[in-house]
C-alpha cells in the first residue's frame, strides 16, 4: 500500500508540475517543496475524500451522466489549494483545466507505471476471463 501511494504521489507531482506549466492560471509559487506537498495533500484527498462524496453524489453522477464526477476531480483540486497556502487555481475554469490535464498525465502515468492495486485488478479480470472461458 505504501508503495501504491509512493507510485501515485509522484504521479501527482507529475501532473499538477505539468498543469502549473501549462496553465497560466495554476502555480505553486516559487518552491518545489509546495508541489511536493501539495502533490501529497492531493494523493490523501483522492485516496480519503473522493470516494466519500463520489459516493453520497451517485444520484448527481447518474443523472449528469458522469459530468459531476469530473466536477469532483475540480473540487479535489480546490480542496488541496485550500489546504496547502503557496498552491492556487485562480478561477472555477482553470481549475476545470487542470483536472482535464492532471486526468491525462495521471493516466498517462499509470499506464507506464501501474500500481499494485492495478496489477490486482488485472489478475482478477484474467482470472474471472479464464473461468468464463472453462465453464464454456
Amino acid at each position: 500500500m505504501i508503495t501504491s501511494l509512493a507510485i501515485r504521489w509522484a504521479g501527482n507531482a507529475l501532473a499538477l508540475f505539468v498543469a502549473a506549466w501549462v496553465l497560466s492560471g495554476v502555480a505553486y509559487g516559487d518552491d518545489w517543496w509546495t508541489l511536493l506537498i501539495a502533490a501529497a495533500v492531493f494523493t490523501v484527498v483522492n485516496a480519503w475524500v473522493k470516494p466519500i462524496l463520489t459516493l453520497l453524489s451517485i444520484p448527481f453522477i447518474i443523472v449528469t451522466l458522469g459530468l459531476f464526477y469530473f466536477l469532483l476531480n475540480v473540487l479535489m483540486l480546490y480542496i488541496t489549494a485550500w489546504i496547502v497556502p503557496d498552491f492556487e487555481i485562480r478561477t472555477f475554469w482553470w481549475g476545470v483545466l487542470a483536472a482535464i490535464i492532471v486526468s491525462i498525465v495521471n493516466g498517462l502515468f499509470n499506464v507506464v507505471f501501474p500500481t499494485d492495486d492495478d496489477e490486482d485488478e488485472r489478475r482478477r479480470r484474467r482470472q474471472q476471463r479464464e473461468l468464463r472461458q472453462r465453464e464454456y
